[in-house]
């Protein structure tokens, strides 16, 4: 069923993408949060035209198999509710591996969040006993570098680019007993985006096993 009224309310939800949820695809990862809109039996607005879907925005897409904990989401309604009644409706309906952890209304004609993010925060957790001096010298000279080339498929071809103003920042601290610990800072914006896989690659550790999380998402707005 769909609703042809017109938006009266905007909500910003922070939420988190957990391990049962990991391996689901943007895609899916939309249309649970269809379902969970349908459930919690929210006034979502409708786009118009032919094929009408709920008007909501998720930031920045999580590469699968990464796990986010400020993630972002913006949702339209067509009658107003507070924050906490939407919460309320909320809650219930979320799936395992996925949680809402804030809440709060937004301006109604604010720009797009995939427009206004610019960068992202990434922590890796590699296992590996190679020494810690030797991963250091190779995150120095990849942050040395003018440029650090790769490939990765785009529109069904292979495509060279270049990986280097995409990262914005990197370190690495030891973990736990055969662990390295990576915190990296990349570019997450309408002009190019970095990925964690193709950091771990250049750095040769991306054979190793591992996990990675988002930790943090930067805004426009943020400033």
């Amino acid at each position: 069923m769909t609703n042809d009224q017109d938006p009266g309310q905007r909500f910003r939800l922070r939420f988190a993408k957990g391990e049962a949820l990991k391996y689901i695809s943007h895609l899916d990862l939309a249309r649970t949060w269809e379902r969970v809109f349908r459930r919690a039996g929210l006034p979502v607005a409708y786009s118009r035209g032919f094929n009408p879907r709920p008007r909501f925005q998720i930031a920045a897409a999580l590469p699968v198999g990464v796990t986010g904990w400020a993630e972002y989401l913006d949702v339209w309604l067509t009658v107003p509710v507070t924050c906490e009644e939407a919460l309320s409706r909320l809650q219930p309906a979320l799936p395992l591996g996925l949680e809402v952890l804030d809440i709060e209304e937004v301006e109604l004609r604010a720009p797009a969040l995939q427009s206004q993010v610019r960068a992202a925060d990434y922590r890796a957790v590699v296992q590996s006993r190679e020494p810690l001096a030797a991963v250091r010298t190779r995150v120095e000279a990849l942050l040395d570098a003018s440029t650090v080339l790769r490939k990765r498929h785009h529109k069904g071809r292979l495509r060279a680019y270049d990986l280097r103003p995409l990262v914005k920042g990197v370190t690495v601290e030891p973990g736990q007993t055969g662990e390295l610990v990576l915190s990296m800072r990349l570019q997450a914006s309408p002009e190019g985006a970095g990925r964690p896989d193709a950091v771990l690659e250049a750095l040769g550790l991306s054979l190793a096993p591992h996990t990675v999380e988002r930790t943090n998402l930067y805004f426009e707005f943020d400033k």
